[in-house]
């Protein structure tokens, strides 16, 4: 839920950033702002999500190697 509205926050803010007047300088400056706010929050909203489904085998883990079992096979070979 908050990954969607945050995204969405980015979408609408950074909307009225780039279309606003440059005479409005300080609403265009808030708005550039909340939508890098809203930016960051869905990153790492989204980020937890990933985490999340996979720790609890909602999705299907990565097949990239764990930093572990590459230190440990690296001492083997």
């Amino acid at each position: 839920m908050l990954n969607v509205i945050a995204c969405a926050g980015f979408w609408a803010f950074g909307y009225v950033a780039l279309t606003g007047a440059p005479t409005d300088g300080p609403h265009v400056t808030l708005a550039l702002v909340l939508a890098a706010l809203g930016g960051a929050v869905g990153i790492v909203a989204w980020l937890w999500l990933v985490r999340h489904s996979e720790a609890t085998g909602y999705a299907k883990r990565s097949n990239q190697v764990a930093r572990e079992h590459q230190r440990t096979s690296e001492g083997q070979g």
